[in-house]
């Protein structure tokens, strides 16, 4: 969700994250658990949100835009260590 959002920076709202998640693992994400991760990792203090100003074409409704906090960003990291460090080694196995 976190590389999601940096991925698509000022376009980071639910629609185009849900799509951008799709696209890249090939999997459904339903509406319900995509806002559900988010508000999660908002309460963790990874992301912020803010809302727009109200669209004419939502019908006067506003979009919860979403943003990578340094927490998130420290979590990113940490994250990737924790895989590479769990991918050494085992380059020699998946390659045979």
């Amino acid at each position: 969700m976190l590389l999601a959002i940096l991925r698509l920076q000022d376009r980071a709202y639910a629609v185009p994250l849900r799509e951008e998640i799709q696209a890249r693992t090939g999997r459904r994400v339903a509406r319900g658990a995509l806002y559900t991760a988010l508000d999660r990792l908002e309460q963790k203090r990874c992301l912020r949100s803010r809302m727009s100003e109200p669209m004419a074409e939502r019908g006067g409704r506003s979009r919860r835009y979403f943003t990578v906090t340094a927490a998130g960003m420290a979590a990113i990291r940490a994250s990737r260590q924790t895989l590479l460090r769990l991918w050494s080694g085992l380059e020699g196995q998946l390659e045979s």
